[in-house]
This record gives C-alpha cells, structure tokens and sequence, in this order.
C-alpha cells in the first residue's frame, strides 16, 4: 500500500459489490464449525465475546443517538461487561436506547450472512469497522479502547489480506459467530434472572422493567423475539445451500 489515499481506495472498493459466493454444502458446515468454535468454547469465546460486547454497546448507542439522547460515553470490559451512558429527558427515547443492547449482535450477524451469501461480504466487514471507528470518540476507558482498536484493526486485516472472492465466507463466518453469541449472551441474562438475581442490576431487562414497570420477563421474551426472527433471516440463504445439496 502506498499510503493513507491507497488505504482509502481499497475501503471505497469494498463498498462495491462482488460475485456472489458459491458455497457448497462442504464448505457451509465448516463455516457453521467455524462459528461455532469462536462462539461456544470458553477459550474462544474470552476473545469473541468481546466483539459481541461492542456489538451490543454500539446498539444502546445507535438507537440513542437516533433517538436524540446526548451520548456521553461508552465503557467496555475484558469481563464482557459494557455501559453505554446517555442523557434525555424522554423517557419513551431512554427505553428504546435500553432496549437495542441484546437484539444487536443478532440483527448484525445475520445481516453479515445475507450480505456475504449475496456478494456484498466485503461491505459488511468495512461498515462494521468504520461502524466501531465511530465508536472511539465516546470510549472513556483503556480496555475500550483497545478491544476496540483490535476489532477495527481485524475489519482492516480481513479487507487488504483476503481476496474479495473470499470475503463472503468469512462474513457468513462472522455473522453466524455473532448470531450464536447472541443465543449465548439471552442464556446469560435469563440465568442472572433465575438464579443470580444480586447482579440484577446489570441486566437491561431489569433496568427496562424499573424505566416502564412492565415485566422483565417480557422485555427478555422481546429480545428473544427479534433473536429468533434475525436467525430466521439468516438461515433463508443457508435452507437454500441445504435444498441444493440435497
């Protein structure tokens, strides 16, 4: 690369569309082993986890700014924890800023899996990354800063060094990821309602529950909700490499 300009034509590039993949029945499975083994192992998880942290974060900070809300900060930890900060005077914006922290990372992943199966992989993994540059501005501590810097510095890596034709299978790769952790992260929040119920207030559906007075349990059934239809959209391109493999 020649420099900042080279650099900012390959971003450019990525926004154009591709061939679409051909994926085989082969390759879906390990793409499904693949997300797998980043989201379900603990090891791995440690790691890909905070991806979905940022992911999650990133929603309470989309839907504040969307909403009109002053967004003053962005908190994320090596624990997987998170605090997104805002203000307004809405209660109404306040519970739709609350609200999009979980759904995110679900909603994204499968965004990232109809984008890679239809040519536009590359694009996914560049708006993601210029998505968490945005995000610098408002990280108020260093392991913030750093997971997040690792994330960017990935989308980066992902766009210069693997070949166009390829980057579709890696976004599949990364959407499934996320749609898993998705999964991964309600279990947690389900289980802090059951049988953790002292850190209750980590929990957005316990926050939504004292903003509204409606029950938490509903607030989860909605995240859920949108967890499910996100996986449901995902799979449409994946039924179809099923159906023709078959």
């Amino acid at each position: 690369m020649n420099g900042t300009a080279d650099l900012w034509q390959v971003l450019l590039a990525s926004f154009t569309r591709t061939a679409p993949p051909l994926v085989t029945l082969t390759e879906l499975v390990l793409a499904l082993l693949a997300a797998t083994a980043l989201s379900v192992p603990r090891r791995s998880w440690k790691y890909f986890g905070l991806l979905t942290t940022a992911t999650h974060e990133l929603g309470h900070a989309f839907a504040a700014v969307t909403s009109g809300q002053r967004l003053s900060g962005i908190h994320l930890r090596l624990d997987h924890s998170g605090t997104t900060t805002t203000y307004s005077r809405s209660r109404l914006a306040t519970v739709w800023s609350c609200f999009w922290g979980y759904p995110v990372p679900a909603v994204a992943g499968a965004v990232f899996v109809v984008c890679g199966f239809s040519g536009w992989g590359p694009a996914a993994i560049a708006a993601g990354g210029l998505a968490l540059a945005a995000t610098l501005v408002f990280l108020r501590n260093l392991a913030g800063v750093l997971i997040t810097l690792a994330a960017i510095g990935a989308a980066l890596a992902l766009i210069l060094v693997v070949p166009r034709e390829f980057t579709g299978h890696v976004a599949v790769i990364l959407g499934l990821a996320l749609l898993v952790g998705a999964v991964r992260d309600l279990i947690k929040l389900a289980h802090v309602h059951v049988r953790r119920r002292s850190q209750l207030a980590t929990s957005d559906a316990y926050l939504l529950y004292r903003a509204t007075h409606v029950p938490s349990g509903v607030w989860i059934v909605l995240f859920l909700a949108i967890v499910a239809g996100s996986w449901i959209v995902a799979l449409q391109p994946v039924t179809a490499v099923l159906s023709a493999g078959a």
